[in-house]
């Protein structure tokens, strides 16, 4: 098998595992933890969808399982563009998810100790006040994993501007998405009363960025290097 065969194989498995992060990652913040947040009595929830609630930290494990292997691929890829900005970008990758998001699951995971019998001699106000303080310090580890993967969007970005194995809207989106994580970021630990305002500066350029990537991946590839 040729290079750019090889490439673009390397550039459609980047894509599936990117699509794979949606949807896990998604459901383990999007349905689990927002479902435990909206709950009148977070330990009530817990118990009662304990099932779902550790399905909610199996599916962030394979996120960033997954999240690990996209680094060195995107690396081996882009190398091209610039070695040492590929290389500075596929660390801050792994600092934000496999390093510092995974060991934050340990925040997600604690509340199912504490109502397993962790924490009997609390009173029940003390166990929830308890659960909902580690399932808010998880949110928090979210946001200061964002502090890593911002900058390595935006490195993404300036490597896609320079690869012509991609298109230059990608870089200018991904750029984009890297403000907006780092905005969202540091927005929440200074302004954390205007939480809702710092997820809007990131919502829609991820989504837009990140899909776009994805997209690309999974159906273009890459580009040969002699175009």
């Amino acid at each position: 098998m040729n290079t750019i065969n090889q490439d673009i194989r390397s550039a459609r498995i980047a894509g599936i595992l990117y699509l794979l992060i949606f949807f896990t990652a998604g459901f383990a913040e999007g349905v689990v933890r927002t479902g435990a947040r909206e709950a009148a009595v977070f330990v009530d929830y817990l118990a009662a969808n304990n099932t779902i609630y550790r399905l909610g930290f199996l599916a962030d494990s394979v996120a960033f399982l997954s999240d690990a292997v996209i680094a060195v691929i995107l690396y081996r890829l882009l190398k091209p563009a610039g070695e040492t900005l590929a290389l500075t970008a596929a660390a801050l990758r792994l600092l934000a998810h496999p390093a510092i998001a995974a060991v934050n699951l340990l925040n997600h995971f604690m509340p199912v100790l504490l109502v397993g019998g962790g924490a009997a001699a609390l009173s029940p106000a003390e166990l929830e006040g308890l659960a909902q303080g580690f399932l808010e310090l998880h949110r928090h580890g979210y946001l200061l994993a964002g502090i890593f993967f911002g900058p390595h969007l935006i490195l993404l970005g300036v490597l896609l501007l320079r690869s012509l194995r991609f298109p230059g809207w990608l870089g200018v989106l991904l750029v984009i998405a890297g403000v907006g994580y780092i905005v969202e970021s540091f927005g929440n630990f200074l302004v954390p009363d205007q939480k809702a305002l710092w997820t809007w500066f990131v919502a829609i350029p991820a989504v837009a960025g990140e899909m776009g990537l994805t997209l690309w991946l999974l159906i273009r590839g890459v580009r040969p290097l002699k175009e």
